[in-house]
């Protein structure tokens, strides 16, 4: 009992350290890219140079949340960030939208209001995009590597052997082997 309540309490720490290292990673490439559009937008149309800032953050966000935030260890691989592509995608449509949204109902949005709603509609995909990279897009990598020194310092329990009966099997040492 003690066991199941300690991997539960594990795992919902876990969850939120991934949390935190994901709105410090996510959030600082995600602040930075915010800037980063408003100066491309100077010399180009706010989508293209949203959609040119995505593409870059979203290479510099994943290689970080495959590093520190979901503690795969290394570097992302092209399945990771093709997935992380798809994630980023939605939210480069919600951000549009949203500054769309924002000019149709303003005039001439002042670069600060801009930079609110964009932040805001960024914040609010970021959310989703922690869920769907870590239940998706890193979730194999989860269980190869050891999130946190408390993970790696719990001894790991033996694996299952799923044995299959047959008339000639009827040893003991046969049935009962171990992992």
């Amino acid at each position: 009992m003690e066991t199941a309540q300690n991997t539960q309490q594990q795992a919902a720490t876990g969850a939120f350290a991934s949390f935190a290292r994901f709105v410090v990673c996510g959030g600082g490439v995600g602040v930075a890219s915010s800037f980063a559009v408003v100066a491309l937008a100077a010399w180009m149309p706010w989508g293209l140079a949203n959609a040119l800032i995505t593409v870059a953050s979203t290479l510099l966000a994943t290689e970080l949340h495959a590093r520190f935030t979901f503690g795969a260890g290394g570097r992302a691989t092209w399945r990771q960030h093709a997935q992380s592509a798809g994630s980023a995608a939605a939210g480069y449509v919600v951000t549009c939208a949203a500054v769309f949204v924002l000019h149709l109902l303003v005039a001439a949005p002042g670069a600060v209001l801009e930079q609110v709603v964009y932040l805001s509609a960024s914040a609010l995909t970021g959310v989703a995009r922690f869920v769907v990279l870590r239940l998706v897009v890193f979730a194999r990598n989860r269980g190869q590597s050891p999130a946190t020194p408390a993970a790696s310092a719990a001894p790991a329990a033996p694996a299952a052997t799923v044995v299959t009966l047959h008339p000639a099997t009827t040893r003991p040492a046969e049935l009962c082997r171990a992992a």
